[in-house]
């Protein structure tokens, strides 16, 4: 029995290959500082805790994505300077991430959390369909950003979408969550949230809010948002949704109130030639966030951003620069890539291979070890656990 475990142990030292020193244990991988443009100092909330880093999160789409400064392609002209704490360009395709700065950070989403409200809710309703908004869809923060539905209102859900991403209504996020939950909860819908995070991958979100309003513990980061983003723009009615420029909002007889018109907030859309929309957001505690998407030349990119300030330029003008930046890259170049929905989960031995993506060669930025040899020595240390047992239970049943 020894000597069995003996072959075991021996068999994982063999097969392990020795741990590469990451940036934090030494000075070969200095992190490369995001390029910056001053903002104006603003009094803003304290920032969040977030949750503890997992290692493994840090490396899904690559290891070279694990870093807190700038990650782009060697011998590839530098990013522009945004005031955004982090962010990423990809491209929606392929999946290939071209560039980002702290792309696994966390950050707090505000409204571009209604991007992962869509990716969940836009399959499960008919848009067609006329619904009653409720009381409890009306509880809002006051001040809040609101399109203008009124309790007891009847309204089309395309028309509830349509509040929703142009003009960010929450109480139609709180509305759409509760029809799409299954429960008729707002509740139930933040869970079906969650849970299609998860299914695509996007591992550092949690949301606590249908509309992406302040919660406690409620994060994301740039690059899932990217995940999210790519599922919506999949869905041929998000993009009709997100290119809308104008929409009615019905009047309502029984409530006293006339129809009237909103326009779409990206203004991507009207000065960015190519775009295909996106979704903005604003809170005291996130500052601006961004996702927007373009396409030139057959190329379809798309950028996220957090925690920018809106001066010199305004969050969607900082995710347009960052777009002419990633359309001069090469078609080839990468640091990384989305991981594809369901691949985290789909089976045990999925998920490896995804965090240890192999870095592309010539990227900047720290490299860190995966931990895919952490696996091999953790199922060959279970065999040795468990015939170990085994010969301890078959010596006991010997003794007299």
């Amino acid at each position: 029995m020894r000597a069995a475990l003996l072959a075991i142990t021996s068999t994982a030292v063999l097969l392990a290959p020795a741990p590469v020193p990451t940036a934090t244990a030494t000075a070969a991988a200095p992190t490369v500082r995001c390029p910056r443009v001053p903002a104006p100092a603003m009094s803003r909330p304290p920032r969040p805790s977030p949750p503890p880093a997992v290692p493994a999160q840090r490396v899904i789409g690559g290891a070279g994505l694990d870093t807190r400064g700038l990650v782009v392609p060697a011998g590839v002209g530098a990013p522009p300077g945004v005031t955004a704490t982090s962010w990423l360009v990809a491209d929606l395709d392929t999946g290939q991430v071209l560039g980002g700065c702290g792309p696994h950070e966390y950050g707090t989403p505000a409204s571009v959390q209604k991007l992962l409200l869509a990716a969940t809710m836009l399959p499960r309703l008919d848009p067609r369909q006329t619904v009653t908004v409720t009381e409890a869809d009306m509880d809002i923060e006051p001040g809040s950003s609101a399109v203008g539905l009124v309790e007891g209102g009847r309204y089309t859900i395309e028309t509830i979408w349509l509040g929703l991403l142009l003009n960010s209504g929450n109480e139609a996020a709180n509305a759409l969550a509760r029809l799409g939950s299954g429960t008729n909860s707002a509740a139930g819908g933040v869970r079906a949230m969650n849970e299609q995070a998860h299914r695509l991958g996007a591992l550092q979100t949690h949301a606590v809010t249908p509309s992406g309003l302040d919660g406690k513990g409620q994060f994301t980061s740039a690059y899932d948002l990217a995940l999210i983003a790519r599922a919506c723009f999949a869905d041929p009615t998000f993009r009709r949704y997100a290119l809308t420029e104008e929409a009615s909002i019905p009047a309502q007889p029984a409530q006293r109130t006339k129809g009237f018109r909103i326009q779409n907030e990206n203004k991507l859309i009207y000065r960015y030639p190519g775009a295909l929309g996106g979704k903005t957001g604003f809170t005291d505690l996130a500052r601006h966030t961004y996702v927007g998407a373009a396409q030139r030349e057959g190329r379809r990119l798309v950028v996220t951003l957090l925690g920018a300030e809106p001066a010199p330029k305004r969050g969607w003008e900082q995710g347009a620069a960052l777009l002419d930046w990633g359309f001069t890259l090469p078609r080839d170049a990468a640091v990384g890539r989305l991981v594809e929905p369901g691949e985290l989960t789909a089976t045990p031995s999925a998920a490896p291979s995804a965090l240890v993506a192999p870095r592309p060669a010539g990227a900047s930025g720290p490299v860190h070890t995966g931990s895919g040899w952490l696996w091999l020595v953790t199922a060959l240390s279970g065999v040795g656990v468990l015939l170990l047992g085994g010969g301890l239970l078959w010596r006991r049943r010997r003794l007299p």
